[in-house]
């Protein structure tokens, strides 16, 4: 058993570091080895360090698979920190469940799943697409169009909003998917569709390397994000630096946090970052979630004392820490993280401005069992 060994903690890293997901999955690999380098620097975890194993996917599902069995079968790993996309977490999940290993998830998601073999630090649908639809819809207007990549996260997320339009009174006017890998000329086509469709909301999924074609062709257009805005839950910083920040400015994102959240762990924690990595670093909240959620392994691991997935899962699901974005826990009914749910609307210099946010951390709620409290949580 772990407890009784004096060698290092021996950790999985499992994001795309190449593909068309390296965008914003690199941000993840940033925030998971900084929390590392933290733990490591204060002395490890009960004297031991954390070793981490890293493998690159290259944004291809089933490499995620094939990495995720060679980490727990040839390097011994039991704890995997990994995966941005639900095609990759929808991989390796038969995998850690069948070899019982614990996939730590640091992504927004389409909620519906549980599994005992994975911690969800993402945000469920009640901490974003809710709070979203509820703030744009009486500022902008009932007719929203869908444009996402296609694949399992933006169909089932526009399920969710499709939902929840309608039952505001809402009209989804048009619906367009694009694969991961489509080329910029496409979202020119797709984006003169919406604009011929003349929405009041234009709701992305579309992610990765993809994410900027998108607003690159709504620019290109010369859509005003004042009368017709770009909402998203998975656009982040990252996407504005790479897409230009006049290019992103004006339009919304969900989120648990913002690198402009202010607050004073905030405020050290992009800092110290800044000072790490220098002041281009993307802080954005799939960083956030990669860094916090390590801690939350730290913090169990000192109290279990093992590696072992049945016995560290207990002390993991009553964690509470304090994050960047605020107190956050990890919910025992749910296995997914209680967080803060925030929007913020993006300026000239490619961060967030916040108009609105939870006056607390929401519960987890991703199976929407109770959607008609969120709101009345949020305050802008």
């Amino acid at each position: 058993m772990d407890g009784l060994d004096d060698g290092p903690w021996r950790v999985g890293v499992l994001f795309s570091n190449t593909g068309f997901m390296a965008v914003i999955e690199r941000t993840q690999i940033q925030g998971t080895l900084a929390a590392i380098e933290e733990i490591n620097a204060a002395g490890g975890v009960a004297g031991r360090p954390l070793q981490p194993v890293i493998y690159d996917p290259a944004s291809e599902p089933a490499n995620f698979a094939r990495c995720a069995r060679r980490m727990m079968v040839e390097d011994q790993v039991r704890s995997i920190f990994g995966c941005y996309t639900s095609s990759s977490r929808k991989a390796v999940l038969p995998v850690v469940e069948r070899l019982n290993g614990l996939l730590w998830y640091p992504t927004v998601y389409e909620g519906f799943e549980f599994s005992p073999n994975v911690v969800y630090t993402g945000a469920s649908p009640n901490q974003t697409c809710v709070v979203l639809c509820q703030y744009l819809m009486p500022r902008f207007g009932p007719r929203f169009f869908f444009v996402g990549s296609d694949y399992v996260y933006p169909r089932e997320t526009n399920r969710i909003m499709r939902e929840l339009i309608g039952a505001n009174g809402g009209t989804v006017v048009g619906e367009r998917y694009l694969p991961l890998w489509a080329p910029r000329r496409d979202f020119r086509a797709a984006m003169a569709e919406i604009r011929a469709a003349q929405p009041d909301v234009i709701f992305s999924t579309v992610v990765g390397e993809s994410t900027t074609y998108l607003y690159q062709s709504y620019a290109d257009l010369g859509m005003d994000p004042k009368v017709m805005p770009i909402a998203s839950i998975t656009t982040t910083e990252a996407e504005i630096a790479a897409m230009g920040h006049d290019v992103g400015e004006g339009h919304f994102t969900a989120a648990p946090y913002f690198a402009s959240v202010d607050n004073p762990r905030n405020a050290e924690f992009v800092r110290r970052l800044q000072a790490r990595y220098g002041s281009d670093v993307s802080l954005n909240m799939c960083f956030e979630a990669a860094y916090f959620q390590v801690h939350v392994f730290a913090r169990a691991l000192a109290e279990a004392n093992t590696t072992d997935t049945d016995l560290l899962r207990p002390f993991v699901m009553r964690t509470e820490i304090e994050a960047p974005q605020g107190r956050i826990a990890v919910n025992p009914l749910t296995g997914h993280t209680d967080l803060w749910a925030r929007i913020g609307r993006c300026n000239r210099r490619g961060q967030f401005d916040l108009v609105m946010q939870s006056t607390r951390a929401l519960r987890a709620d991703p199976y929407l069992v109770g959607t008609g409290r969120t709101f009345g949580e949020c305050v802008a």
